[in-house]
C-alpha cells in the first residue's frame, strides 16, 4: 500500500533476490518514461523504494503521482 508521507507517495518493494528487484524496475523505468513522470528511488539488493512526486507543482503529491502509483502496482 502506497503511504502519504512529507508531500510524496511512498512504497517499498520486496523481491526474491536482486535479480528480480532490478527487473522491476527496468519495467518501472520505461512505464514511467511513457509517462513523463520519473520515480525517486533507491534499490539496495532484493528491495526497491520508490517515493513520488511532483516537481512542477511544488513537490506535491498530484494525480500524475498517483496514476504512476497505480500503474507500478499493476505490474508488481
Amino acid at each position: 500500500m502506497w503511504k502519504e508521507e512529507d508531500n510524496k507517495l511512498k512504497k517499498t518493494f520486496k523481491f526474491k533476490d536482486f535479480k528480480e528487484a532490478f527487473g522491476f524496475m527496468t519495467r518501472v523505468a520505461f512505464l514511467a518514461e511513457g509517462m513523463q513522470h520519473h520515480p525517486n528511488w533507491s534499490n539496495v539488493y532484493n528491495t526497491v523504494e520508490i517515493e513520488l512526486t511532483t516537481h512542477d507543482s511544488g513537490n506535491t503529491v498530484t494525480k500524475k503521482d498517483r496514476e504512476l502509483a497505480k500503474a507500478i502496482d499493476e505490474i508488481n
